[in-house]
């Protein structure tokens, strides 16, 4: 019940949420830092945009979380760092959770933590570390009543085509999506896959546990917009967008374009128009 409080705070009523993601900075990849070397500022153009929550790092919540007033985003707190995103994989791999992690929550006044359940090719000992991870901060989310986000990714190697790559077999997501609901996720960030109307699947092995689905690399307007239409009608209870809103020429109006999409249910014709300032 604890936990709930704040979900309630992250989800409408009907359930739903649009978490952008600006924590990129986080894992020491120079590419990442495009469109938000200002974080002060690429923070504020999403909160005029209203979005449900921005996912942010301990370091930099202050950006979110020192905006006066009462109606601005809720802060979904990422909590690990991890080596992995780079074209080539360092020899020493590691996911490192920030220590006392859902203190720090607590105190930033944070609707959920964010934490990877990372599976690369031939690398078990970092899908370990993670492992590890969702298991110490359940026992801690628990004891403070922090929902608990996990994001269960499954990578491409990076030979294949660089770092941060999604592996879109949906064979693969589904059994890392059910360890992480076996885990004790309260909320799932998972991988879209490679055919979209199959992800009714994801949700029904997620067993009642809402599943926000990643954004991955930037792609076009038409695509993005399509493909988070579909999700949303194959049963997804929202979307986790990075790249896709604040690498964006109009980051405010993909925002609201979104947001129209996972709570009102606007086609893609009609995010297309907010996109071009038509709406």
């Amino acid at each position: 019940m604890t936990n709930k409080v704040r979900l309630n705070r992250m989800f409408s009523e009907e359930g739903k949420c649009f978490d952008v993601a600006i924590d990129h900075g986080f894992f020491n990849e120079y590419s990442f830092l495009s469109s938000i070397e200002d974080m002060k500022q690429a923070v504020e153009t999403v909160v005029k945009a209203d979005p449900d929550c921005i996912q942010l790092s301990l370091g930099q919540a202050r950006h979110l979380q020192q905006i006066p007033g009462k109606s601005k985003p809720g802060l979904v707190l990422r909590t690990d760092a991890a080596n992995i995103y780079g074209t080539k994989l360092p020899d020493y791999l590691f996911s490192e959770i920030i220590d006392q992690a859902i203190e720090h929550a607590v105190r930033l006044d944070a609707v959920a933590v964010c934490v990877n359940l990372l599976l690369l090719p031939g690398q078990p000992e970092l899908h370990y570390q993670c492992v590890k991870n969702v298991m110490k901060l359940k026992s801690d989310c628990e004891r403070y009543g922090m929902p608990l986000m996990v994001e269960p990714l499954v990578m491409l190697g990076n030979e294949a085509k660089g770092g941060y790559m999604v592996d879109g077999d949906i064979e693969k997501i589904m059994p890392l999506v059910r360890q992480a609901v076996e885990l004790g996720a309260d909320v799932i960030k998972a991988d879209p896959c490679d055919h979209v109307e199959d992800y009714h699947r994801v949700i029904e092995v997620a067993s009642g546990i809402p599943v926000l689905v990643r954004g991955g690399g930037r792609a076009s307007d038409e695509e993005i917009v399509t493909r988070t239409v579909n999700l949303m009608e194959q049963g997804a209870a929202g979307i986790v967008y990075g790249r896709n809103v604040i690498q964006h020429p109009h980051p405010g109006r993909m925002t609201r374009a979104l947001m129209g999409i996972v709570h009102k249910n606007d086609g893609a014709d009609q995010a297309l128009a907010v996109l071009r300032g038509e709406a």
